[in-house]
């Protein structure tokens, strides 16, 4: 189960919207439908999780370049949603450099019977870890400090971040 929402900060607080990234296929698309969200240069916030297994936040100031974070890039790899935000920067790779390195990773249980399929998921594992990935400093200047981002738990991070901002009411109105 996945739940996505945007949190647009204003003069009169945060504003909360659910959203739906059915549409959304890259990143530069979330940046865009955030921005929307906020007409002035206001911070936006997306936050996504995927229930007990990983969640994300994306902020974006303005006409900067959007800041992420993921709490398991492992996990996130899996899903349709967390592949949108683990860009090669974020992984800490070249751009195309391992492109064909998530198609190869064995996510249904399954061989494909290929004699190096070993060696390409070895590669994948080193590529995409099994811990958080991104910017641990997003939050630091609303409330939430990078010790408190890394010790969230998948499954009442959302809430928590909310809590930190005082927008636990809104979030709670679109969740």
């Amino acid at each position: 189960m996945y739940f996505a929402a945007l949190l647009a900060r204003t003069e009169d607080g945060w504003k909360a919207s659910d959203t739906e990234l059915d549409d959304v296929e890259t990143l530069s698309d979330l940046a865009d439908l955030a921005r929307e969200a906020s007409p002035g240069e206001d911070t936006v916030l997306v936050l996504i999780e995927q229930e007990d297994a990983w969640f994300g936040v994306v902020r974006i100031d303005g006409e900067d370049d959007p800041r992420i974070y993921v709490s398991d890039a492992a996990a996130a790899a899996r899903s349709s949603y967390g592949e949108i935000l683990l860009t090669d920067e974020l992984l800490g790779r070249e751009p195309g450099e391992n492109d064909a390195d998530l198609d190869s990773l064995d996510l249904d249980g399954t061989e494909d019977g290929e004699s190096d399929a070993d060696d390409e998921d070895d590669t994948s594992a080193e590529a995409v870890p099994h811990s958080p990935v991104g910017d641990i400093e997003i939050l630091d200047d609303l409330g939430v400090g990078e010790k408190e981002l890394l010790t969230l738990d998948a499954d009442d991070a959302l809430s928590s971040i909310a809590d930190a901002l005082g927008a636990s009411e809104v979030l709670e109105t679109v969740r």
